[in-house]
């Protein structure tokens, strides 16, 4: 971090506890008023993979079955029973009685316009991974559906607890995407009142929530996220009253708020993991990073572990390779480790033709401090990296457009807890391949379909070992998240980056 960076961030917090104020600014009136600071590129759930957009969806929407946080349990939710038909059909039973905010009744035809619309990719869904695996949805009767897979999918029911929502079909049928991203309306425990994009999305409790849903009814009667890119600006609104809740608040900052008796600080590990991709495809903006000796210098010209105890903070593990280690199918074994040796990064970039290193652009778009400390362990080595730090939606556009080839990533798999959901994204044809393997493709597909859970650990294994061998990116860790909030606040955090405020109420 720059000392510019860091004057700036004691200044602000400094000015913040000079003049603190009971920081319960929603207390009196049952509110939460919180704060993040990306913007999402949409409020429909399937146009945005932006993790505040998939936080949004969770208060917005509901989704056929829930995956329990704490025993990772399947329960009814807008489903109240499913059976497998055969390996390539899923049945579902629906629940009665539900009614979406705009007063629709929930009922199959929902279930069948919103699987059908999304899983279609001429409708142009962002977050096509988390649905490309339906065939299509049909109709049994009025509470009852058939959903059709394209090929075996054993991961279908997690999916079908996470991202993937259930949508109003006749207003989804009258208004469409940009429709549902200005004026969202769901069946979920909080209805959108108000939003501002780019700034507001002011939220209050559906006072008709469905009484047997696996979320508890909320007890907070309003939810009001400000969009605030800057994090110190955040910090001084919660040290002055005028927020409740922040995330991700950078290790110093969390140190420090922590000495602040009207606050709270809560760390845990997440499922998001941080790594950087290198483009070495054909049609890579970066030509240098085709040769395996230049990406193995890259992977050991960083410390990672020194960064976990500097820049990154409590709670988070190192990784070697692409997944999270809680997720189904998740193994390093096998896989080789790259320590941290500068004098081998040096002795590789010499034996590749670059004694005196390089330039080259690293995008990234989050933890900027971390970014910053791995620019200066490639700088130690001559890989003189130039950031290009942008909103993510931008950097993924440049990423999929072959502009950019070099980035500084984080993936929370839309917190669904198997492989399936985190490397194939990057390593499976897909929009996000940059490196475009046939055998790691051919190894993550077999691990996608297998109905066995023993062939599918095995394939995921040799593909997650054959990445690490090539080098295509570089794994770096979990990523933590430090919370900061009122203290009068009941707030309970999750590995899955979901803020379950409807569980939180004011003491």
């Amino acid at each position: 971090m720059t000392s510019y960076r860091k004057l700036l961030r004691v200044t602000l917090l400094a000015a913040a506890l000079a003049f603190t104020l009971p920081a319960e600014a929603g207390k009196r009136d049952n509110s939460i008023k919180w704060a993040a600071n990306q913007v999402p590129e949409s409020l429909d759930a399937y146009f945005n993979n932006v993790r505040i957009g998939v936080i949004l969806a969770h208060y917005i929407w509901d989704t056929l079955v829930y995956r329990d946080p704490k025993t990772n349990e399947y329960k009814p939710s807008l489903a109240t029973a499913w059976r497998w038909v055969d390996d390539k059909t899923l049945e579902f039973d629906l629940r009665h009685g539900v009614k979406f905010h705009n007063g629709e009744a929930f009922d199959a035809d929902d279930v069948v316009y919103t699987l059908n619309f999304v899983s279609k990719p001429e409708n142009k869904s962002t977050t096509q991974q988390n649905v490309n695996w339906i065939a299509s949805a049909e109709k049994i009767d009025q509470f009852k559906v058939r959903i059709h897979l394209k090929k075996p999918f054993p991961a279908a029911l997690e999916y079908l607890a996470g991202p993937v929502a259930i949508y109003p079909g006749k207003y989804y049928a009258k208004v469409g995407p940009k429709g549902m991203s200005e004026k969202p309306v769901g069946s979920g425990p909080y209805m959108v009142v108000e939003n501002q994009p780019g700034r507001l999305v002011r939220m209050k409790r559906n006072p008709n929530y469905f009484k047997d849903s696996p979320k508890p009814q909320p007890q907070i009667e309003t939810l009001e996220l400000r969009l605030i890119p800057d994090q110190n600006t955040q910090t001084a609104e919660l040290m002055a009253g005028g927020l409740d809740w922040i995330f991700n608040v950078p290790p110093d900052q969390a140190e420090q708020l922590k000495t602040v008796p009207t606050l709270r600080v809560k760390a845990g590990e997440t499922m998001r993991v941080v790594f950087l991709t290198m483009a070495s495809g054909d049609k890579t903006p970066t030509p240098i990073l085709k040769d395996i000796r230049v990406r193995k210098a890259i992977i050991h010209a960083i410390n990672r572990q020194a960064m976990l105890k500097t820049v990154v903070g409590e709670s988070a593990r190192m990784i070697n390779t692409l997944c999270f280690p809680a997720q189904f199918g998740c193994t390093d074994e096998g896989a080789p480790r790259y320590d941290y040796n500068p004098a081998k990064a040096k002795a590789l970039l010499a034996e590749a033709g670059y004694p005196n290193g390089f330039d080259i652009d690293l995008y990234a778009y989050r933890e900027r401090p971390q970014t910053e400390a791995v620019i200066g362990y490639l700088r130690a080595v001559g890989i003189r990296a130039n950031l290009r730090f942008m909103q993510y939606a931008a950097m993924r556009d440049a990423i999929r457009e072959h502009k950019a080839g070099f980035a500084h990533q984080t993936w929370g798999s839309f917190s669904v807890n198997d492989v399936s959901a985190m490397t194939p994204v990057y390593f499976k044809f897909s929009a996000d391949d940059v490196t475009r393997d046939q055998q790691v493709r051919d190894l993550l597909e077999a691990g996608d379909t297998s109905v066995k859970p023993e062939m599918r650990k095995v394939a995921y294994k040799n593909a997650l070992k054959r990445i690490a061998e090539e080098a295509y990116v570089v794994p770096m860790y979990s990523l933590p998240v430090y919370y900061a909030y009122a203290k009068d606040l009941q707030f309970q955090p999750y590995p899955d980056e979901i803020p379950r405020f409807w569980e939180s109420r004011w003491k």
